[in-house]
């Protein structure tokens, strides 16, 4: 297996505050939680995107597809885009 080391992602410290603090609270939705993480690990230099993989259990693609979120929408990556259809009542 080929391990290429990923993009740097450059965090802000106030998204890395912001991260960190999702990871923090206890009432965060998993989902949330596992971006942040990905978020978080892409950050730092040494991260091999296949490891985490193996860690946050998601796919390379979803790696990259968080990243390539945060890139274009910042901090609103973490959290589900809207959906068509009828709203719960």
């Amino acid at each position: 297996m080929r391990r290429r080391l990923p993009s740097l992602i450059v965090l802000p410290s106030a998204d890395r505050r912001e991260l960190e603090s999702v990871l923090r609270d206890g009432r965060s939705e998993q989902r949330v939680a596992r971006r942040a993480r990905i978020l978080l690990a892409m950050s730092e230099p040494q991260t091999l995107v296949g490891e985490l993989a193996l860690q946050v259990q998601q796919t390379r693609t979803g790696i990259w597809y968080v990243c390539r979120r945060y890139e274009q929408e910042g901090l609103d990556a973490l959290y589900d885009a809207p959906r068509s259809g009828h709203p719960p009542e």
